[in-house]
């Protein structure tokens, strides 16, 4: 990790750059071991910079995350300068009237949001997001499962009935394609005092997703029909010149399990679909019996 995160930003308190380093000092304090925090704290925070190695971060929307991660999460992605529907049937409607949404299409629903706590207050901090593969596979969706549909126990009892056995199911399919290029999306509000972080829940809704690889608007390459794991950073910004020497302790790294997805571009699971327009709050012109806006 980091070595990952080595070369991306600059975080003395100027003006993000894509180059210099991730910083911190052991000097302005002794490094501190792993305490325990919410869910989702990741390894290695032994020998961290003592103001980061209290920081924890705690997943909003938990039990949705949980929901669609027992289906099997399907994140959107399409390339630049298209529109590919997040909804089926094409158009989309609202009050009756279709209309195409092109910042909503690219957009990840569920919205990755935390809430920090264990910050210094008045340290400056940098909060991105990076993506990494979950495995060396592509996949299809298909049936070879015998017929045998998923175990109906697992799947949300909000969910149409008529998908309860369904016998589709995602396939391995070869191996990976090449890596996309890795890219970091850094909170707009970037950097910040540690409490104003803490103060309110931190949400990345503006944070796109793109199969272009040559993509020039900063969005996050992936490839379709591959498995990701969304992972969180807090950095602190360290001021001395000389802290690029000590990066590697100057950050913390969460991953929460619930928000692994596969990268498509149209939903392939049916329930996906049907809990996405259940619960994500741009869809409400397609349920049943809600009010026209």
């Amino acid at each position: 990790d980091g070595v990952a995160l080595h070369g991306v930003c600059s975080l003395r308190p100027t003006p993000l750059q894509p180059s210099a380093a991730f910083l911190g000092s052991p000097g302005e304090g002794s490094p501190c071991t792993p305490s325990l925090g919410w869910a989702g704290e990741g390894p290695g925070t032994g020998g961290k910079n003592r103001h980061v190695c209290h920081a924890a971060a705690r997943l909003e929307m938990g039990s949705l995350w949980e929901e669609f991660n027992r289906l099997g999460t399907e994140m959107i992605v399409t390339k630049a300068g298209r529109w590919e529907p997040e909804w089926p049937g094409g158009l989309q409607r609202w009050g009756g009237t279709p209309f195409l949404p092109p910042s909503l299409c690219r957009r990840m629903f569920p919205t990755f949001q935390v809430k920090l706590s264990g910050l210094d207050p008045l340290a400056d901090y940098v909060l991105l997001m990076d993506f990494i593969p979950l495995d060396d596979k592509r996949y299809r969706w298909g049936r070879d499962n015998g017929g045998r549909g998923p175990d109906p126990g697992a799947l949300s009892p909000s969910l149409p009935c008529r998908y309860a056995f369904h016998s589709s199911s995602w396939l391995a399919a070869g191996r990976a394609e090449p890596a996309a290029p890795g890219r970091v999306h850094f909170h707009p509000d970037s950097p910040a005092k540690g409490a104003q972080w803490m103060r309110q829940i931190v949400s990345f809704d503006k944070l796109k997703l793109t199969n272009n690889l040559l993509d020039d608007n900063g969005h996050i390459i992936l490839n379709s029909m591959h498995r990701y794991q969304p992972r969180f950073h807090i950095v602190f910004v360290d001021p001395r010149r000389d802290s690029e020497r000590f990066a590697h302790q100057n950050f913390k790294s969460f991953s929460f399990p619930e928000t692994q997805f596969m990268a498509v571009t149209a939903y392939q699971n049916h329930r996906i679909t049907q809990l996405k327009i259940a619960s994500n709050p741009f869809a409400k012109g397609f349920r049943d019996g809600d009010p026209e806006p």
